[in-house]
């Protein structure tokens, strides 16, 4: 814990001098809007203030086309992930009918719920206005509370092939921006949009350990291999108050409850690799809440991509088939090694659990209609009783 504590001090003591540095070189604030998503209630709006040269434009419109140009690809990640970010600044969020008032926090991220918006089912632009700052757009997804089926995907080794030694990856995602430089795992992104012929409302949220800096790297990446578009859910890294770097494990499961009690009615699928702890989190979670997973897939990684992801030519961590959630609640989980094994089985399996769950839904709906039925045909038998001794009374 001190030493958590030291780490957050000096690094929030190196950004103040950065901002104040930057600041005199003529840097200003610059607002960058991050995806947000929420429901006909609620949305959850996402944004990032940082120092930037007011002559540059914005992070999220570079978007490097031709041939790949090792070192400005390495010079704009450079200057994209060593920010300098204002933390503590005022902010004013605009969203549908609603203003919310609030401030950056130490590592000058917006995270607000604003409530009561009035914004309909759809994709929708919000406003950011933070102090000294141009205003900015942010896109928030208002999922349509018909909807009942939803996709939640991994990225690193789930949609894009890393083929690299975890503790490079980092580095690459962010020095190497150039989209034609990632490789898309074969088949996924068509086994999404099969997915979604069945539930073309359904929502895609693309779940990842990796920093908000990357953002504009993998929207590319997923713009050019056909990707559905969806709210990303990344994390900042950096010392905490419970360590000197933040826990991938913790963020995943909590963005994953997040998204169940924000969206109660929605199933969920939850795509991931076996090359971390994606298989572990997933059968945890659907455990907790079977009621919220329709099914877990999971991309198998290949012996070389099992070493450079951990060291060893195997899986590091599965599930214990006595205590899983397929073993103790019927969530099943599917595997193959790209989107196009995994399609020969997942595609048919969502149909028939989305009818299981229409027919669990209509024997909930008859049985609590036949609990308030029993309570009305007993008032009207003591009706009846009643009326019946009256008559007595007065036949006598």
């Amino acid at each position: 814990m001190a030493l958590s504590r030291i780490g957050m001090a000096v690094d929030d003591a190196i950004n103040r001098r950065s901002v104040r540095y930057l600041r005199k070189k003529g840097w200003r604030p610059r607002t960058i809007g991050l995806t947000g998503y929420g429901s006909v209630h609620s949305v959850h709006v996402l944004g990032r203030v940082l120092m930037a040269d007011p002559t540059s434009p914005p992070d999220d419109e570079i978007t490097p086309v031709g041939p790949i140009n090792v070192a400005g690809e390495a010079k704009r990640g450079w200057r994209a992930f060593f920010t300098a970010q204002v933390g503590y600044l005022p902010v004013v969020v605009r969203a549908g009918d609603q203003e919310v008032h609030t401030t950056t926090d130490r590592g000058g991220y917006i995270d607000v719920i604003v409530r009561d918006h009035g914004l309909a089912p759809g994709w929708h632009d919000v406003t950011i206005e933070a102090r000294a700052a141009e205003p900015a757009r942010a896109r928030v997804l208002v999922v349509d509370p018909e909807v009942r089926a939803g996709i939640v995907s991994d990225v690193d080794d789930t949609i894009m092939v890393t083929m690299l030694p975890r503790a490079l990856l980092a580095a690459w995602n962010t020095f190497v921006r150039h989209t034609n430089a990632r490789k898309a795992v074969p088949g996924m992104a068509e086994l999404y949009r099969t997915v979604l012929q069945d539930a073309p409302t359904a929502p895609v949220f693309y779940l990842s350990t990796g920093a908000w800096n990357v953002v504009p790297t993998l929207r590319g990446f997923m713009r050019q291999h056909g990707y559905p578009d969806g709210p990303m859910l990344m994390t900042d890294w950096g010392p905490t108050n419970t360590g000197l770097f933040r826990s991938g494990i913790e963020h995943k499961r909590t963005q994953l409850r997040n998204l169940m009690i924000t969206f109660p009615q929605i199933r969920w699928l939850l795509v991931g690799d076996d090359g971390q702890h994606d298989p572990m989190i997933y059968d945890d979670v659907a455990r907790e809440h079977p009621r919220h997973v329709s099914a877990i897939a999971i991309r198998e990684l290949s012996p070389t991509e099992q070493v450079l992801s951990h060291g060893t030519p195997e899986a590091i961590e599965e599930p214990d088939p006595r205590r899983s959630a397929n073993a103790e609640h019927g969530v099943p989980t599917v595997k193959g090694r790209d989107g196009y094994e995994l399609a020969r089985e997942l595609p048919e399996l969502l149909v028939a659990r989305r009818n299981e769950r229409i027919a669990q839904e209509e024997a909930e709906r008859r049985e609590a209609a036949e609990r308030q039925e029993t309570p009305d045909r007993r008032q009207a038998a003591d009706g009846r009783q009643a009326a019946e001794r009256r008559q007595a009374q007065r036949a006598r």
